[in-house]
């Protein structure tokens, strides 16, 4: 008998360990990587050297990082049925049956209700804007609405996970209340369209003739036509994004107003290896797992980083020095 309770007592604890896992697991931490773009307000205003802000930039990725969360665990939820019929996705943790559907469920229930009472706390803080509590809220309910019916219409499904990262872009600026280029959003928003028209010609490829059992807007899309619709948004994003880097309201006084043409290039390299990754390498169409396992376009990304904040801050650092020494 007591061997017996000895061999319960040691199972209970391991099975515990394998749900706490199952559930990180269902949290995706690798797409966190997304939220990283709740940055882009401060670094390109700026005002990277100051802490506070920098504090109140990382409560925003926190705050996506729970809400985003508590969307996938619906969404898989939601999806498991399908997901189960994907050589990858069946493997997920709600799909597989590692983690039930009602810890799930409530999961991203605590997750998404922590998330919005943050943002209403830093909204109502002094040096930020309501604009961060209606763009948390917007990107729930527009992740909501895209789980139970925009991911089944063709075209609309990429818009909305494009309006997606153009309510983190706005929940960062809003942080700081710092006004956006409105040629960064658009960047965004082609950027997005571009992964994700990427990651449907992949499914398609990876799915074959089953692809609209997974994903009905896939049985609208067709190769060709994916390859009409990456080539748009990859020169939209070129284009929009150099009319970003010449019009920034942000530039300091002591660069050039093309200065910042200089990081258009590491753009354009890292739109085209993330082609060339999908389409000829056969990747999976996932930007956080291109971004954390190709070294070529990781490297790019921390290239054009370093060369965005020399521009931004080294160069008028050493111009202010130097002035200040000649005179």
């Amino acid at each position: 008998m007591s061997n017996r309770s000895n061999r319960s007592i040691e199972v209970e604890p391991a099975a515990r360990r394998s749900r706490i896992g199952a559930l990180f697991a269902a949290l995706r931490p690798r797409q966190w990587t997304k939220n990283l773009v709740v940055f882009a307000a401060i670094a390109l205003s700026g005002q990277l050297t100051q802490p506070a802000l920098i504090l109140r930039t990382l409560g925003v990725f926190a705050i996506f990082s729970a809400v985003a969360s508590a969307v996938y665990l619906l969404n898989d939820t939601v999806d498991a049925p399908q997901d189960r019929l994907h050589p990858d996705k069946r493997l997920r943790p709600i799909a597989s049956g590692a983690l039930g559907t009602r810890t799930a469920i409530v999961a991203s229930g605590v997750l998404a209700l922590a998330g919005v009472l943050a943002a209403i706390a830093m909204a109502r803080s002094p040096g930020a804007s309501r604009m961060l509590l209606v763009a948390v809220v917007g990107y729930l309910l527009l992740q909501l609405t895209y789980i139970f019916a925009l991911k089944h219409i063709v075209i609309v499904d990429v818009l909305s996970i494009a309006g997606g990262f153009v309510f983190r872009v706005l929940a960062g600026g809003a942080a700081i209340d710092t006004v956006i280029s409105p040629y960064l959003y658009l960047s965004m928003i082609n950027l997005a369209l571009f992964q994700g028209f990427a990651k449907r010609q992949n499914e398609i490829k990876t799915l074959a003739d089953s692809a609209g059992g997974h994903r009905r807007s896939l049985d609208d899309y067709t190769p060709r036509y994916l390859d009409q619709l990456i080539t748009i948004a990859a020169a939209s994003t070129i284009v929009t994004y150099a009319l970003y880097a010449i019009t920034t309201p942000h530039r300091p006084e002591s660069i050039s107003p093309n200065a910042l043409l200089i990081t258009v290039p590491f753009v354009m390299y890292g739109l085209f290896r993330y082609l060339y990754l999908v389409q000829v390498r056969g990747a999976g169409g996932a930007p956080e797992d291109i971004l954390l396992r190709d070294k070529p376009f990781l490297l790019d990304v921390i290239a054009w980083a370093l060369v965005l904040v020399f521009i931004l801050y080294g160069i008028p650092t050493f111009a202010t020095r130097w002035s200040i020494s000649g005179s």
